[in-house]
């Protein structure tokens, strides 16, 4: 038994990348800001979790060492400063952030693993990857962030970790584990969005001390 993980495709954490730093773009345009906000917007998004991730395991930053990265950034942020944002809206960027949510919960996961991280910090670690850039994102515009709506996003992203570590730790062939986590997590999200599904909130309620 083994907990030990080989990278996953380099496309794949660049699709991952591209999707994120679009959403973030587009939030940008949705705000009416210049190109260079537009560019910060998608970078910080697509590579937040990644970073957070890699800064943690202490290994080298991903977007800091892969050269096809920042370029894949800037091409995003200038596809959607020349787009008209409403290309762009509907529910299509919602199932594409979803499919990166889901690849990057893996990546993060698998990541980890490689860097000798046990189970469950490595599952912790892959909600961060999928999780980080978008809540970055949101506090950047000044949005109630998605960590304090109780639709299941982060639900998604720790399906796809868990079933990814679980995998991985039974010693299952790793590209079907990692398609079938990252296809968890992503019909996960996409029921939420169809269905309307949500997390119960917290609403007990208690007297304050000294209250009758």
């Amino acid at each position: 038994m083994t907990t030990t993980a080989t990278a996953l495709p380099p496309l794949l954490d660049l699709a991952g990348t591209a999707v994120f730093a679009l959403s973030g773009a587009l939030v940008a345009a949705q705000l009416r800001q210049t190109f260079v906000t537009m560019a910060f917007f998608a970078l910080v998004t697509g590579v937040g979790g990644g970073t957070l991730r890699d800064l943690l395991i202490e290994a080298p930053v991903f977007w800091l060492r892969d050269p096809w990265v920042a370029p894949v950034i800037m091409l995003v942020a200038l596809i959607a400063w020349f787009t008209p944002r409403r290309w762009w809206e509907g529910h299509l960027l919602e199932w594409a952030d979803a499919l990166g949510l889901a690849a990057f919960a893996v990546l993060g996961t698998a990541k980890a693993l490689t860097f000798g991280v046990a189970p469950l910090p490595a599952v912790i670690l892959g909600i961060v990857s999928g999780c980080v850039g978008g809540i970055i994102r949101d506090v950047l515009a000044g949005v109630p962030s998605i960590l304090m709506r109780p639709e299941l996003y982060v639900t998604a992203a720790a399906l796809a970790a868990t079933l990814c570590a679980l995998g991985i730790y039974l010693d299952l062939p790793q590209r079907p584990v990692w398609a079938v986590a990252a296809m968890a997590g992503f019909l996960l999200r996409g029921a939420a969005m169809v269905w309307r599904i949500e997390l119960p909130i917290y609403s007990r309620e208690g007297k304050a001390e000294g209250e009758s």
